[in-house]
């Protein structure tokens, strides 16, 4: 029986093969239309609405639609850098009135508030409503100016501004200012580690071109479809991280095997159908690896992890569908000149890793010693893995902005200073018995107060439309994790209590309890994604190898790789390990929506290389080789790809790991370092040692058949229709 995994890459590589120019217009036009998409449609971001969950999202839902969600605020600071003298700071705090009022974008200015210590004079500003936000960058830069002016004007005080618009203006110049320096030290790298793979420029710059090209595809195609899905803010940033990785390594497989076909002898067209036939497989299996991880992302039923899955899924199919048709289609025009000009140092380093002589010495004791080869690297990898058992998830928050943005520092300042701006809980009440709230809400400020996990605000009670908000501080971090037991008392225990025998509708809701529920959210599905990205992935290892022993292992090393990014997320952002070294504040908890994305990706593109070292094992067992011999073969084969690979996934992560944004950060280093153990001690020592340890019954449960090898001419490249063989077919790798 036919398998469509393996005849519908060859057949589009030997369309696109034999109709070259056919196929390179083609991908040039689907660019082309994608990039115009991208400026003549707006992309549709997501709101506020879409992340309500829980009753902390109920509770927002009551606030919108009784209309107590207020506009934006802006808040003005003024200190000094001794004792703030009050006469020069109420003169600067009237210079930033006067300032400020007459401002476009400013619905209102509120008169100066003192800090009970009396150390900091607050300005609130209230701001006009702008509901598609278009607007917000020039009124950051329009306050931000303003206070400019008054601060050159009151030199003996330190007068700053930060709120919703110019903390958001400083972060989104922050994120696109780290993504264009990622984007600019990732090109060139992987440009270099691509020269090492081939030796050769022409073909060191396709894989690059492949993934450019596919990454600023699907930014184009993402914005018609984010009227259907809204897009996240990081999505951009997801996209380019995977599409080069994916975008990369494809081509990588297809060009190595191409190349080696050639010097085994075949003409080009001859090498590009084996390499159809084989890496073309590996590549669709892959990518299908890749999506059906992504796809357990959608039963989170967030919008953030939504927008992720459409752009990653995006991103991989366009980075396959390039690589089994453009990239056929240039190779076929370029021949033998893919191999020009050569730099000759890197040509010949090339060749020696191309033979796999580091891994073929790295390899010989595993499988002289199978057993001992897989106890130690197993204990390596437990070792590693064992702080995840620690993890501790929060929502991203102040600490998890960069200090060095002065719109964060100056906010941090001001939820110290100010209790009423820092943590904050909402209770919030629907009823029409006003008398009956009223007194409830007394009793609830006074018995929370008296627990001493919570402060008065000192502000009263908000009512419109049936629906009263009384706004409770908290004396702790946003991130402390006494503010999680203090919500879910004041749920269980405090609320119940006060508005016993009354029949009003009560939940708690505020950014405490937003990261609370979110964390509840992530908690109680996470068992759910990770049981249906395992199982998937498993059922697809099992109809590509039929072998339901190697499938099940593929999904044991898929976990012990999961357990090494986890360990490692612990060690360096809760524990700290290293936090000078990539220039970070310790939070002490990992960004609630990483871990789970983490897994999904990295089980994905281990994917990967896996496919591609166990199908070559598997071409050398169909030969009629023994599995001993077949996996170090095998290995051997594919060090110098998976090597390759590797290192493209690695460095394009670890360069995240250096940007501010510490959720980037938390990502890079997770996904790299878990990379590079999963391609060297995973992928090198566990799986090989398996394997050997296994023997015939690895294939459980039929063994691969010895096949006839193909025919040195497969196809009639002059009809491109498929010439009879004298044998079966050659079996995929």
């Amino acid at each position: 029986m036919t398998n469509p995994l393996t005849t519908l890459p060859r057949r589009a590589a030997r369309w696109s093969a034999t109709h070259p120019w056919r196929a390179i217009g083609a991908w040039f036009l689907l660019v082309v239309v994608a990039v115009a998409l991208a400026a003549l449609v707006p992309t549709a971001e997501t709101e506020d609405a879409d992340y309500r969950h829980g009753d902390s999202g109920r509770a927002a839902e009551l606030v919108a639609a009784a209309g107590l969600d207020g506009p934006d605020t802006e808040n003005v600071l003024v200190t000094a850098d001794g004792v703030l003298d009050p006469a020069a700071a109420d003169a600067a705090a009237a210079a930033v009135v006067t300032a400020l009022t007459p401002l476009e974008g400013v619905a209102a200015v509120a008169g100066p508030q003192w800090s009970p210590d009396r150390s900091a004079l607050l300005v609130p500003v209230q701001l006009a409503r702008d509901d598609d936000g278009s607007g917000r960058g020039a009124l950051a830069d329009r306050v931000l100016d303003a206070v400019a002016g008054v601060q050159d004007a009151h030199p003996d005080v330190e007068v700053r501004a930060t709120g919703d618009a110019t903390l958001d203006a400083a972060i989104d110049e922050r994120v696109g200012d780290d993504l264009a320096a990622a984007e600019g030290i990732s090109l060139p790298i992987t440009l270099v580690l691509m020269l090492v793979a081939f030796g050769a420029l022409v073909a060191a710059g396709l894989p690059v071109l492949l993934a450019v090209t596919s990454v600023a595809a699907t930014i184009g195609i993402l914005a018609p479809i984010s009227h259907l899905v809204p897009a996240e803010s990081t999505v951009t940033s997801m996209v380019v991280l995977i599409g080069m990785a994916v975008g990369v390594d494809y081509s990588l497989f297809y060009l190595k095997r191409e190349r080696e076909e050639r010097l085994a002898g075949h003409s080009t067209l001859e090498a590009v159908d084996i390499a159809a036939q084989t890496s073309g497989h590996s590549i669709l299996v892959s990518g299908g690896a890749v999506i059906a991880s992504m796809t357990g992302l959608f039963l989170m039923g967030d919008a953030t992890f939504n927008s992720l899955a459409v752009g990653s899924i995006i991103v991989v199919g366009v980075a396959v569908l390039g690589s089994v048709t453009v990239l056929p289609a240039l190779l076929a025009k370029l021949g033998r000149w893919v191999d020009r000009p050569r730099v000759p140092l890197l040509w010949r380093l090339n060749a020696r890793i191309g033979r796999g002589g580091l891994s073929t010495r790295i390899l010989a004791p595993v499988v002289r010693r199978p057993g001992v080869a897989l106890l130690l690297s197993g204990l390596v990898v437990a070792a590693l893995a064992l702080p995840a058992l620690g993890l501790r998830v929060h929502a991203g928050n102040l600490d998890t902005l960069p200090a060095s943005v002065p719109e964060v520092q100056t906010m941090r300042e001001v939820a110290a200073a100010f209790p009423s701006e820092g943590t904050v809980v909402d209770v919030v009440v629907g009823s029409d018995d006003d008398d009956a709230v009223a007194r409830a809400l007394t009793s609830l400020e006074r018995d929370a107060v008296a627990t001493g996990d919570f402060t008065a605000t000192g502000e009263a009670p908000s009512t419109a439309r049936g629906t009263t908000v009384l706004h409770l501080g908290l004396p702790y971090e946003e991130s402390d994790e006494r503010v999680d037991d203090a919500v879910r008392a004041l749920r269980a225990d405090l609320v119940p209590a006060a508005f016993d025998g009354t029949d009003a509708e009560v939940v708690v809701g505020g950014d405490a309890a937003v990261s609370l529920d979110t964390a509840d959210r992530f908690g109680g599905r996470l068992p759910l994604v990770v049981g249906f990205v395992l199982l998937l992935t498993f059922l697809m290892m099992l109809v590509t190898f039929r072998s339901v022993v190697v499938a099940a292992l593929s999904t044991v090393l898929n976990l012990a790789s999961v357990g090494v990014a986890f360990g490692f997320l612990v060690l360096v952002f809760q524990h700290g390990w290293g936090s000078g070294l990539l220039d970070f504040t310790n939070p002490g908890f990992v960004i609630d929506w990483l871990p789970l994305f983490v897994l999904v990706v990295l089980v994905g593109l281990s994917m990967d290389y896996h496919v591609f070292v166990v199908s070559r094992i598997r071409e050398h067992v169909s030969a009629g080789l023994p599995t001993r011999v077949a996996v170090q073969r095998g290995i051997a084969d594919t060090a110098g790809v998976v090597t390759s690979a590797a290192a493209v996934m690695v460095s394009v992560f670890a360069i995240f790991a250096t940007l501010s944004m510490l959720e980037m950060k938390m990502m890079g280093v997770g996904l790299s370092a878990a990379i590079l153990l999963d391609a060297t001690l995973v992928r090198l020592v566990m799986l090989p040692a398996a394997l050997v340890l296994l023997g015939e019954r690895a294939w459980w449960p039929v063994r691969p058949r010895p096949v006839v090898p193909p025919p040195a001419a497969p196809l009639d490249w002059e009809t491109g229709e498929v010439r009879p063989a004298p044998g079966p077919e050659r079996q995929p790798v």
